[in-house]
């Protein structure tokens, strides 16, 4: 980086890039029923933290309530976002079957735990009109 930048450490480097990339996610349970409970929102992070960190992401954040949980993923671009959200909802959803098969059986059925949709925004520090507008600032070279 540029001597005249101070080093940001929430600026991640890889072996040709550097980069900040992270996104909010919200998975819901399947038919948007109460399924969790204090407990298995624990376990649930303890799961995703897990697959967060084989695809080499940040599980940085992570909240929830009954029918859903909201996720601060930071990841680096080799990672599509889709792969990650599919690891994350399935291993997720397998282990906490398994671990809470009576609980969960009273809400759903059918093998399904989660929503087949899913929220997914961007966290970048600024709007589309701020970045565009930086962008056609820039001094282009005379000819």
């Amino acid at each position: 980086m540029s001597p005249r930048w101070e080093p940001n450490p929430e600026v991640r480097k890889g072996r040709h890039c550097v980069h900040d990339l992270s996104a909010h996610l919200v998975f819901v349970t399947k038919y948007r029923r109460d399924v969790f409970t204090d407990p298995m929102l624990e376990r649930c992070e303890q799961i995703m933290k897990e697959v967060c960190e084989k695809f080499d992401c940040e599980l940085a954040e992570f909240n929830g309530e009954h029918d859903h949980v909201h996720l601060l993923v930071r990841y680096p671009p080799k990672i599509a976002l889709s792969s990650l959200v599919n690891s994350l909802k399935g291993v997720s959803a397998r282990y906490l079957r398994q671990e809470y098969s009576a609980h969960v059986r009273q809400y759903l059925w059918d093998g399904h735990f989660w929503s087949r949709s899913y929220y997914a925004g961007s966290t970048g520090g600024a709007n589309l009109a701020t970045v565009r507008t930086y962008i056609q600032s820039q001094d282009q070279p005379q000819k």
